[in-house]
């Protein structure tokens, strides 16, 4: 089925040579436009690069080249013509467009005298990642993260490509929405990358559940507290846990009574284990679930689930 959202981020006249990859969508993971170079296509069999007809080929030789100002028009009409208007979503080096694809950007960076980022200019090279809701992700697993009809507050620890956050957004869905293990329960996002809701102008591009709220945009140490305040959530959820200060932050969300979804990057507990400052975390009762993700013969999955005190509850 063609993906129209993925297909109407590129001008009319150019369409005719995306009209492949939209319609093969499902399949498509990344689309990597570099100034005069080849445009290379990534899918989840393996990497191609484009030919000028559309069609997908393995020869460089042969791809189409993208040049400067198509990319400028290209980048222009993701903007409605108006790249002042998203100069604040460029300057952290992605845009979020209708359907939940996200474009990451980079170019020549302008900074601040404090060396932020001010702008960036000269954008040459984009990074299309493609949006996929698989609804049903977390169904063979849900059971085991509810307890008497309660979310357990649980991380997903996976290495990058594992669907960590396709598996995250769809046990918010479902925790919104309601099941056969607990009631539906308002749910507080904070989407600092704009990954889990996909938010286009402030709204939800992705499916997160009807009694979810989403703070797009904001780093996840201010968000937490904010939803909380003015949400009144009873599950905060959050993608890609990094230092001490977002741990900190979990820990009075759940001071607070709110129930915990969050995912690390990681290879497993063993890994986890050797950085010190994250095992420090984990040790001071926030979880009492651990889904560790992996990549097995190239398709993402669960590999095992722990309880509170690392037990194994499940192993695929």
């Amino acid at each position: 089925m063609m993906d129209k959202g993925l297909l109407y981020m590129f001008p009319v006249s150019m369409r005719d040579r995306w009209k492949h990859i939209a319609e093969m969508s499902a399949k498509v993971q990344e689309i990597r436009l570099r100034r005069d170079r080849p445009v290379v296509v990534l899918t989840g069999g393996g990497e191609f690069f484009l030919k000028e007809d559309g069609s997908f080929t393995k020869d460089a030789k042969s791809a189409y080249v993208i040049a400067g100002k198509e990319l400028e028009e290209i980048l222009n009409y993701m903007c409605n013509y108006s790249i002042y208007a998203f100069e604040d979503e460029i300057r952290k080096g992605f845009l979020t467009m209708p359907g939940g694809h996200r474009v990451g950007v980079a170019g020549q960076a302008v900074l601040e005298e404090n060396e932020s980022v001010r702008n960036l200019k000269h954008i040459s090279y984009m990074n299309i990642r493609v949006a996929h809701q698989v609804p049903g992700a977390a169904d063979t697993i849900l059971p085991l993260l509810y307890q008497n009809g309660k979310i357990c507050n649980t991380l997903i620890i996976s290495p990058p490509g594992c669907g960590k956050t396709t598996l995250l957004r769809d046990i918010i869905r479902q925790v919104s929405d309601g099941n056969v293990y607990g009631k539906g329960v308002t749910v507080g996002v904070v989407d600092e990358r704009s990954e889990i809701a996909g938010c286009f102008m402030g709204v939800a591009q992705n499916d997160v559940g009807l009694r979810t709220d989403v703070l797009d945009g904001c780093p996840k140490v201010r968000g937490m507290m904010m939803l909380v305040r003015a949400m009144g959530p009873r599950v905060i959820a959050v993608d890609e846990l990094g230092g001490e200060e977002d741990y900190k932050a979990l820990k009075r969300a759940a001071a607070c009574g709110c129930g915990l979804l969050a995912t690390v990057h990681g290879d497993g507990l063993q890994e986890l284990q050797r950085k010190d400052e994250i095992w420090k975390m984990l040790n001071q009762d926030l979880f009492n679930r651990y889904v560790v993700l992996e990549k097995k013969n190239g398709k993402p999955g669960v590999k095992s689930v722990y309880g509170k005190e690392f037990q194994l509850c499940y192993e695929s």
